[in-house]
C-alpha cells in the first residue's frame, strides 16, 4: 500500500511542502493530498496591494499540481485525530488528481500515515472589544476584498486608520495611502511604528509616512473599535472611518484541540526538522508551527519563515521514509523586506537571529528587491516540482515506517 501524507493547508509552507515531497518522493510509493479551504492560492504577502484596488493574478491549484502526483482537495479541515490519524474535512466541493476531476460533496474523514499541518494563522484581536464587529484586516483573500469595497465607498476627506506598527500595518498604510490619495490615513501602534528597525530604515520609514500624508500615532494603546473609529487607553479616542487591524497573528484551534504538544499561543512544538515533538508522524510548517531558529528564539510567523521550514520538513520526511538520515538545520534570517507602496520601500539587513544591522537599502532599489522576492516566491508555487535539484536518480531504501520499499528523487 501507498504511503499517505495529507497536508493541511496551501498557504506558502504547505504549498510548498506539497510540491518538494512530490519531486522528492516516487509516485508510486507515495499518495500525497493536499487539502485547502480555497480553491486558489492566496499570495498573502500581497494581500495589502489587493485591498488597496489592484488586481492580483488567479493561481487555481488544481491547475498547479495537474500532473504532479499530488491530489488536491478543497475542502474546510474541521478536526484532526492524532490518536486515530484521520482528519475531517466539510464544505468540499471539488478534487483534481492528474488532470482527472471529480465531485465531493458534504463532511468526508481522510485518513493519514504522515500529517503535515499548514493551517497558517488568522487575525488576531487580542480581546480588544469591537474588533470583530467593526474593525476590517488584511489577513486572508475575503477580508481584503471586504476592505478593498469600503475603501471603494469613501469619498475624499474619507478617514481610515490602521492599527499596528509591524510589517502588515506599514505596508496597509502605505499600499492605502498611495493608491488612495484623497483618503486621509494614519497608522497606530501600542509601541512605536517600526521601532525594531535600525535608525536609517527609520529615518526612511518616516519620510515616506510625511510623502504620503500619513499620521503616526504612537503609544497608543487601543482599548476599544468602533463604527466611527478607536479608544485608547490614554490619548483619547482617534476617529475613524475604516479601522484596518494589523496588531498580529493568532493560530486556529484545531491543534489546540488535540494530543499534540503544542505552544501557550496553540503553535505545534516541532523539533529542528519540523517534526511534532509529542507525535513523530505529524509535521507543522509555517505560522502553525513554533520552532526555534538559530540563537534559540522561536521563529516568527512569516513568509520569511514559511519556505524553509517547508524545506526542512519536506526533505526530512523524504528522507526518513527512503531509509536516511534526516538533516537538521537551525533557521536563521538574512533580511526584513518591506515595501511603501509601488515605488519605494526598506531592504533591512539583519542577523540570523532576525536583528537588524546598518546595512539597509531604500527607495525604488528597495521596491524592486521586494518585488523581486515576491514574484520569485509566486513562480516557485506555480512551478511546485521545480525548486530541487533536475538530476534524477531512483533511490530504493527501507522506509522507517512498515519496512515498505519507497524510492526517493534526488
Amino acid at each position: 500500500m501507498k504511503h499517505r501524507i495529507v497536508v493541511l493547508g496551501a498557504g506558502y509552507a504547505g504549498a510548498i511542502t506539497a510540491g518538494r515531497l512530490a519531486r522528492r518522493l516516487h509516485h508510486d510509493d507515495v499518495e500525497i493530498t493536499l487539502v485547502n479551504g480555497d480553491a486558489e492560492f492566496v499570495e498573502r504577502i500581497r494581500l495589502h496591494q489587493l485591498a488597496s484596488g489592484q488586481d492580483l493574478p488567479r493561481r487555481p491549484l488544481a491547475g498547479i499540481y495537474a500532473g504532479t502526483g499530488v491530489l488536491f482537495r478543497t475542502a474546510r479541515v474541521t478536526s484532526v485525530d492524532v490518536d486515530r490519524k484521520t482528519v475531517a474535512l466539510a464544505d468540499e466541493h471539488a478534487g483534481e488528481h492528474g488532470g482527472e476531476h471529480g465531485a465531493h460533496r458534504g463532511e468526508t474523514t481522510v485518513g493519514y500515515d504522515t500529517l503535515v499541518y499548514a493551517l497558517g494563522s488568522t487575525a488576531a484581536d487580542h480581546g480588544v472589544p469591537g474588533v470583530a464587529e467593526y474593525a476590517h484586516n488584511v489577513s486572508g483573500k475575503q477580508g481584503a476584498l471586504r476592505l478593498r469595497a469600503r475603501l471603494g465607498e469613501l469619498e475624499a476627506g474619507g478617514t481610515v486608520l490602521v492599527v499596528g506598527g509591524g510589517l502588515t500595518g506599514i505596508e496597509a498604510a502605505t499600499e492605502i495611502a498611495e493608491a488612495h490619495p484623497g483618503l486621509k490615513v494614519a497608522i497606530a501602534a501600542r509601541g512605536g511604528v517600526g521601532d525594531w528597525l535600525s535608525d536609517k530604515a527609520r529615518r526612511h520609514l518616516g519620510g515616506a509616512f510625511d510623502r504620503l500624508g500619513i499620521t503616526v500615532h504612537e503609544h497608543a494603546d487601543i482599548t476599544r473599535v468602533g463604527a466611527d473609529g478607536v479608544v485608547t487607553a490614554t490619548a483619547g479616542a482617534i476617529p475613524a472611518q475604516v479601522t484596518v487591524w494589523t496588531a498580529g497573528f493568532t493560530v486556529h484551534p484545531i491543534a489546540a484541540a488535540t494530543a499534540l504538544e503544542v505552544s501557550d499561543t496553540g503553535r505545534i512544538v516541532v523539533d529542528g526538522t519540523m517534526r511534532s515533538a509529542s507525535h513523530p508522524d505529524v509535521y507543522a510548517v509555517g505560522d502553525a508551527a513554533f520552532a526555534e531558529g538559530v540563537g534559540g528564539r522561536p521563529l516568527r510567523m512569516s513568509c520569511a519563515t514559511a519556505t524553509p521550514m517547508a524545506w526542512q520538513a519536506a526533505d526530512a520526511l523524504a528522507a526518513r521514509l527512503t531509509g536516511r538520515k534526516a538533516s537538521e538545520t537551525r533557521i536563521g534570517y538574512a533580511s526584513q523586506c518591506i515595501s511603501l507602496g509601488r515605488r519605494d520601500g526598506i531592504v533591512q539587513r539583519v542577523t540570523p537571529d532576525d536583528q537588524p544591522t546598518s546595512t539597509v537599502i531604500t527607495g525604488r532599489t528597495g521596491a524592486r528587491i521586494k518585488e523581486l522576492i515576491c514574484s520569485a516566491t509566486a513562480w516557485s508555487i506555480a512551478h511546485p516540482t521545480m525548486m530541487v535539484p533536475s538530476r534524477r536518480r531512483r533511490l530504493a531504501a527501507t522506509a522507517e515506517a512498515g519496512g515498505a520499499p519507497l524510492r526517493v528523487t534526488l
